[in-house]
């Protein structure tokens, strides 16, 4: 029974063994200390998590890297560093948070301004996925992830919207329960006390055991709670006749929002994982043959088979497509088209650039529509409430910038406007919804100063540059690198442009997998140069990252 149980135990611990091996080798982790390769172990872990996260939840996308980076900084401690130089993009990075710092201490309101530093220090999961990486294939396998996770809930999106949700009311009468409280035809009643509605009968027995229930629904783009009242209930048969109204039907326009909490996040994270996906199909497309010598044999072989294959990367950026176009996100959908010109314009030929052009028509034509229907606006409509916000916003945050040196230099402050809206006559002096300023160029001057937007764009040209040096470098290297490089730079086109009308900087989601892909396609550079036996100009690379190539 004994030497049963040991040899149970010596099997258990030498495929342990061999499955760290594995790992140690996929993920290019040294043989260094156990304690080390322990905490290289975990970061690698906690790296993909990230990269399968992102798709879904800012909070365990935070905890991820969070929790990862602090593993980082463990095996910086428990192994001898060489010294190592940093790249220009990361004393940009560097130099960023640190002129935002400064411009926390000297806001109007330092407390709050100071606290927002956790977001500016999202710049850190760049750092993270940078020390992570030790290979070509752990980017790969992080860039897959990325896209993989995703599809779990991009394919739902127009399932979603050809079942339809909530009840649309039609033929609403003033005098019932539901006109008494403003409610109007083409109105959509999605929840009552917090629970999803299907059916209008669902809302007369809610009444019938409670004088009033709260009702929240969705005219257009806004969503509004209402009460609704027992007492006014209208006698009749069915429960249409009593709530008062002719018909109703279930609701097929509205704006999706994925797993997130709202619209423009999930559309401007669609942007950049569409991006990355077209950058890699293009690649795809590109190379000559697959090579059959490098196609690893088991289940692991037959997965990364089909998760690199030019029909799952055309799928998957096909059904981005189609979830951001429901998103009616006008200026992330405008993005992604201009990420797509910009990838084709470096890596295809014109004729595939005017192919694409040709595509992009429909796609365009079906977004105009769906933007009819569900938000009643067109693309650039000055009538537009949203347009009018954003131009109101946009007045005065130069107002505020240029009133004082001191605000031109260090800004008022992060949030700062949170209680200082009324004494600097912003939102129309409260007539207004409060917000922020719509456009990330002008929040970033508002609050940190214009040095901070002159670093900021400083740091997307530094971004710029490196990648077009990585795209020069692998003409004829692997096309998976090219993919990402070319798929990074053009989500980096396209996050500048929606950010000149989102402050998409400021949403966490969105940042945390702007700079994991800034994080993988910069490595990916970084070998890319090295390979060619360049030396890295932009910045002088650490021995272990030539190791590594």
């Amino acid at each position: 029974m004994d030497n049963g149980i040991a040899r149970l135990a010596d099997t258990i611990i030498a495929l342990m063994t061999s499955f760290f091996d594995r790992l140690d080798s996929f993920a290019g982790i040294e043989n260094d200390s156990a304690l080390a390769r322990l905490f290289d172990r975990l970061s690698f872990v906690f790296l993909i998590l990230t990269a399968l996260s992102a798709p879904h939840s800012i909070a365990a996308t935070q905890i991820s890297w969070g929790v990862g980076i602090l593993f980082v900084f463990l095996s910086w401690l428990v192994r001898p560093r060489p010294l190592v130089r940093f790249r220009p993009l990361e004393i940009a990075l560097w130099v960023f948070f640190g002129w935002s710092v400064i411009s926390a201490v000297f806001s109007y309101e330092p407390a709050i301004s100071l606290d927002r530093l956790r977001g500016v220090s999202t710049f850190l999961l760049f750092v993270f996925v940078i020390s992570c990486l030790k290979n070509r294939r752990t980017a790969y396998l992080a860039a897959f992830c990325l896209i993989v996770s995703a599809m779990v809930n991009v394919p739902m999106v127009p399932i979603q919207r050809i079942v339809g949700r909530g009840v649309e009311i039609h033929g609403v009468s003033p005098n019932g329960p539901l006109g008494k409280t403003g409610l109007a035809d083409g109105d959509a009643l999605l929840l009552v006390n917090g629970t999803k509605i299907n059916d209008p009968a669902e809302l007369v027995r809610a009444l019938e055991l409670q004088e009033t229930v709260k009702v929240t629904y969705q005219r257009a783009d806004w969503y509004s709670p209402v009460d609704i009242r027992r007492a006014d209930l209208l006698n009749g048969t069915t429960a249409a006749e009593m709530l008062g109204i002719s018909d109703w039907n279930r609701s097929h326009f509205w704006r999706v929002a994925g797993f997130y909490s709202h619209y423009t996040t999930y559309a401007e994270v669609l942007q950049l994982l569409a991006s990355l996906a077209f950058g890699l199909l293009l690649a795809a497309f590109r190379k000559k043959r697959p090579d059959a010598s490098r196609s690893r044999e088991g289940i692991a072989g037959t997965a990364e088979r089909i998760f690199t294959s030019r029909y799952f990367l055309l799928f998957a950026f096909a059904a981005m497509c189609i979830a951001l176009v429901l998103t009616v996100t006008r200026a992330s959908q405008l993005s992604l088209l201009m990420s797509i010109f910009v990838i084709v314009a470096v890596t295809a030929s014109r004729k595939f650039l005017l192919m694409a052009a040709v595509a992009a028509v429909p796609v365009v034509l079906i977004g105009l529509f769906l933007l009819q229907q569900s938000r009643q606006v067109g693309f650039f409509d000055s009538k537009d409430a949203s347009t009018q916000y954003r131009l109101t916003m946009w007045r005065d945050g130069v107002r505020l910038t240029f009133d004082s040196p001191r605000n031109a230099v260090v800004g008022i402050g992060m949030d700062s406007i949170k209680k200082r809206w009324s004494e600097w006559g912003l939102y129309d002096n409260g007539w207004l919804p409060m917000g922020h300023f719509h456009s990330a160029p002008i929040q970033i001057m508002v609050e940190r100063g214009i040095p901070a937007l002159l670093i900021w764009l400083i740091v997307l040209g530094i971004y710029a540059r490196t990648l077009w040096r990585g795209i020069k470098n692998n003409q004829s290297g692997d096309w998976r690198t090219l993919g990402i490089i070319t798929g990074s730079l053009g989500g980096m086109v396209g996050f500048f442009t929606s950010g000149l009308v989102h402050w998409n900087l400021g949403d966490g989601e969105v940042a945390m997998v702007f700079y994991l892909l800034m994080g993988l396609s910069v490595k990916l550079t970084d070998l890319s140069v090295l390979d060619n036996g360049h030396t890295f100009d932009e910045a002088a690379v650490s021995p272990e990252y030539r190791a590594a190539s």
